[in-house]
């Protein structure tokens, strides 16, 4: 039985992939295995070994911890870990969303670091004049 930990690595491996804009086989290929595996592995329902998740983080462009980031540790036993705390599911979902992700990773560190600053710059100024 899958355990949260289990649910939020595989939460974080889905959403890394779809941000990414790679299918489950496109995966699998890139690893050598079939793609009903990722989908076990995206769902819980099978746990990931270390030397499949070093491959998978490689494959990803992602360090291993990025499939543990917001894991609350204190309830990882005990309930489904959420790392959606702080934005919703709903907009990770959404095509727009994933095509802004891409096109900001496809920038370099310092185009990033300055669209970043001017997108906190414009949240700032709506809520001045909110």
């Amino acid at each position: 039985m899958a355990t949260s930990i289990d649910l939020h690595v595989g939460r974080r491996l889905r959403r890394r992939r779809r941000l990414m804009g790679m299918t489950q086989q496109q995966l699998a290929n890139m690893v050598g295995i079939r793609f009903q595996q990722i989908q076990k592995y995206e769902c819980g329902a099978n746990r990931i070994t270390a030397s499949r998740l070093f491959e998978l983080s490689s494959s990803l462009s992602v360090p291993i911890q990025y499939f543990y980031d917001g894991l609350n540790i204190t309830a990882a036993n005990s309930a489904p870990a959420n790392d959606h705390d702080e934005i919703s599911p709903d907009l990770l979902r959404q095509k727009e969303t994933r095509e802004l992700i891409r096109a900001y990773y496809q920038l370099g560190e310092r185009p990033r670091r300055r669209l970043l600053e001017l997108a906190k710059s414009l949240e700032e100024s709506a809520t001045d004049a909110a």
